[in-house]
């Protein structure tokens, strides 16, 4: 005589009753960026509005902020690319004007929003310098408008020179909750000193992220401002910058001797 055993369903009740279920379910644009989640059959995260197969319901986790996502073990959808666009909910500025001067160590493309200062690149080459303020701002409007920033220029620039004077003009971040708390960290860090990816994943209360933390201080639109120049490896040794480890290793020098 045979006996039949009922095979039970995946329990999906936690999934299918969390508020942000719906969300993935009906593709709600305007949830992206609040949210991101993961699919452990795919291995991958995605903005709640991924026009992917809806995933099931066991197969899904949610997460706060990409960088946890990235942490727990999956990597961005290449259909919704959660890693390279901006979220509509963010801000972002239509109009952003921008000025470019010099300092010991080459150039310096100071940009302002109607917020405040959102970016200070370094660099050696004007055009290049505007091509990474334009991937930046991808379809805000940039005017080259020396006259009207040559002021800011020069106090940014000073500062940059000499970050021990300060700088006080309001400034306009853009990223993520998690790049934000990293940027802040960072800005707690003196002139003269240095502290580790580790060390800052620490701070931020998260110690498992010394990656991420890395990846945070490579997105960094305000060079100097949010220093981090003053992020080294676990060892001490430099580790990749932005614009240059030959400029961060001359910007660590100049503040040692302040």
């Amino acid at each position: 005589m045979s006996v039949q055993v009922e095979s039970r369903k995946p329990d999906t009740t936690p999934t299918e009753k969390d508020p942000r279920w719906k969300s993935v379910v009906t593709r709600d644009s305007a949830a992206d960026g609040t949210f991101y989640y993961s699919v452990k059959s795919s291995g991958v995260y995605c903005f709640p509005s991924c026009a992917a197969r809806l995933a099931k319901p066991e197969n899904v986790r949610f997460h706060p902020t990409r960088e946890h996502a990235e942490l727990a073990g999956f990597r961005p959808c290449k259909r919704c690319k959660p890693d390279q666009r901006i979220p509509k909910r963010h801000w972002v500025p239509d109009e952003i004007r921008f000025d470019i001067g010099t300092f010991s160590l080459g150039l310096v493309l100071v940009a302002q929003s109607s917020r405040g200062v959102c970016a200070v690149l370094l660099g050696d080459d004007h055009a290049e310098l505007r091509r990474d303020l334009e991937s930046r701002f991808p379809g805000a409007s940039l005017i080259h408008d020396s006259a009207r920033l040559e002021s800011l220029t020069g106090k940014v620039t000073a500062f940059v020179e000499s970050p021990s004077r300060g700088l006080d003009v309001p400034l306009d971040m853009h990223g993520s909750e998690f790049q934000l708390r990293v940027w802040h960290a960072l800005q707690q860090i003196p002139a003269g000193s240095t502290a580790s990816y580790t060390d800052i994943a620490n701070r931020i209360g998260m110690p498992k992220s010394a990656r991420a933390v890395a990846q945070a201080c490579a997105a960094n639109a305000l060079a100097v401002v949010v220093p981090c120049h003053r992020v080294v490896a676990r060892d001490g040794k430099l580790s990749g910058y932005r614009w240059g480890v030959q400029r961060k290793r001359s910007l660590l020098e100049k503040e040692a001797q302040l």
